[in-house]
């Protein structure tokens, strides 16, 4: 009898440890240009760094939640084209898609601050947009007729976090402080969903 019990309980805890337990839902955060294409800049700074950085800040801090899995459509300053991201997004069939970029506006100096959200022609997208805007404050939410949230077949959402030729802006998107304060909110609404 104790041998029959020396050999099933290997077996036992073989099965038991092979089982794999259900995905966690996938977000895809998608920082917006790279590589040749800087995006808007000022001076040393440019959105697609500003970009990267909070989105890298978003999965990492992600990392020890269990409800969802962030994949970014790019990991460094590459130039993944845009229908390439739309094809990456929608062969994960996410639960939403959250594109990150920075506003500029034609003078060196503007007085326009704070973020606005685009959004697709449907109330799953608007009701994200609505909630990003409850964490990082109230903003301007429209329709956009932009590619990745044309294209992208998941609820998806364009979040112009700031103005980068605006100082206060600037200053605060490009500090670790402000970029991990930003990544945190979007994670507590990641949470909240």
């Amino acid at each position: 009898m104790n041998v029959k019990k020396l050999l099933i309980a290997p077996l036992l805890a073989a099965a038991f440890l092979s089982f794999k337990p259900a995905d966690k839902k996938i977000i895809v955060i998608d920082a917006g240009h790279g590589g040749q294409d800087s995006g808007a800049t000022f001076d040393k700074d440019s959105e697609k760094k500003i970009v990267l950085d909070i989105a890298s800040k978003i999965k990492e801090i992600n990392n020890s939640q269990s409800k969802y899995e962030v994949v970014l459509t790019r990991a460094d300053d590459s130039y993944p084209s845009i229908s390439e991201r739309t094809e990456k997004i929608n062969s994960l069939n996410p639960e939403m898609v959250i594109s990150l970029h920075m506003n500029r506006t034609p003078e060196n100096e503007t007085s326009r601050n704070g973020h606005e959200i685009f959004v697709q022609n449907s109330d799953a997208s608007k009701n994200i947009a609505d909630n990003i805007s409850k964490k990082l404050g109230k903003c301007s939410i429209s329709e956009r007729n932009l590619h990745i949230l044309r294209e992208s077949k998941a609820p998806a959402v364009l979040v112009e976090l700031g103005f980068i030729n605006n100082t206060e802006d600037r200053k605060y998107l490009t500090s670790p402080k402000g970029q991990k304060e930003i990544a945190q909110k979007f994670v507590e609404f990641f949470n909240e969903q």
